[in-house]
């Protein structure tokens, strides 16, 4: 576990950063409002349709949970309707908990580790997504509790934590007027310092941009982004400089092809490609593919005024396919539970 004596090499980078983005989330809705000519008209007593559900239920316009609820369902509706991918984060805005499960295999060779890891929660945690103005999205997450096991010997505590990740909706159509959407992130996760190579022991900045298209039941989601340390830890014998240059700012290329079959399927197969340009594995490629499957949108609860609930599963399996892989394979599964 972490040694709670270590600060970090920079620590008031984090603290600027976590005030930035507390601006711009606050400034959301100032935003939503300084772009209204871009809208569509005012929201209806009747919110619209969302992925073939049609709204339901008014709300009186002082209720300002419904209007805000009428508001998700409106910026929604002005997006594909595809569904969020097992690995790929999605460019579509959603509103939704989240939990994740990981079993994942190291590679043995010179790249690898030889390590086991279980990850409850996945590599984004505990999380709920939800959406505070118009084109904007927020996830906020808890660390997700590890185990690992191997050569290294066995450790278990909690991952690094997924502070924050804020998207922008930068330009979107639904299905009726070209099924696309263009949006950036930007996400920021915190070095806990767990043993056992559970912690990367350095805290990450990556700004990512997302696109969709989408051809009838047919859609490819995409996603470019880049990790960078912006302060860190040390680990036993380790100093903190040595863990952030170890890293290799990361480049992260992810595209999910996927085919909507009668109403509750969803085939898909993801194509993962990581590249480091220094670091402890520079000038690696690594390529994973990960077949799989996500059933939904399965309704479980009553409407609320103006949104459905709806349960969310998958599972795929993740494999390299690049020889002496630094991860070898990896069962995912996934949960969620849309509102």
């Amino acid at each position: 576990m972490r040694n709670y004596a270590q600060t970090r090499d920079n620590p008031f980078k984090t603290r600027w950063l976590g005030a930035a983005v507390a601006a711009a989330i606050s400034l959301a809705p100032v935003w939503a409002h300084a772009q209204s000519a871009d809208l569509p008209p005012p929201l209806p007593v009747k919110a619209p349709a969302y992925n073939g559900l049609p709204g339901s239920g008014g709300y009186q316009p002082g209720d300002a949970i419904q209007s805000w609820l009428a508001m998700v369902s409106a910026t929604q509706a002005a997006q594909p309707s595809w569904m969020t991918p097992l690995v790929t984060v999605t460019p579509r805005l959603e509103q939704e908990f989240r939990f994740d499960l990981y079993d994942q295999q190291n590679g043995t060779g010179s790249q690898g580790n030889g390590q086991q890891l279980v990850n409850w929660g996945g590599p984004g945690g505990i999380r709920v997504e939800f959406i505070p103005a118009y084109n904007w999205e927020v996830i906020a997450a808890t660390p997700s509790y590890e185990t690992a096991s191997g050569p290294k010997g066995a450790a278990e505590g909690p991952g690094d934590w997924p502070a924050f990740l804020v998207k922008y909706r930068i330009a979107s159509a639904n299905a009726e007027n070209g099924d696309y959407i263009v949006t950036a992130f930007l996400q920021e996760s915190t070095a806990l310092g767990t043993a056992g190579k559970i912690s990367t022991n350095v805290d990450v900045l990556q700004p990512t941009l997302a696109f969709g298209k989408g051809w009838g039941d047919f859609d490819i989601q995409m996603t470019l982004s880049e990790q960078f340390p912006i302060a860190g830890l040390s680990s036993p014998g380790t100093p903190t400089s040595i863990n952030m240059s170890n890293f290799g700012d990361p480049f992260l290329w992810n595209t999910t092809f996927q085919y909507h079959v009668m109403q509750y399927f969803w085939p898909e197969l993801e194509v993962n490609y990581e590249y480091w340009p220094n670091g402890e594995h520079q000038n690696l490629n690594q390529v994973m593919l990960t077949p799989g499957i996500i059933f939904g949108r399965f309704k479980i609860g009553m409407d609320t005024p103006t949104r459905p609930i709806n349960l969310i599963v998958g599972a795929g399996y993740q494999f390299a396919v690049t020889p002496n892989p630094v991860t070898a394979n990896n069962w995912v599964a996934t949960a969620r539970v849309t509102f």
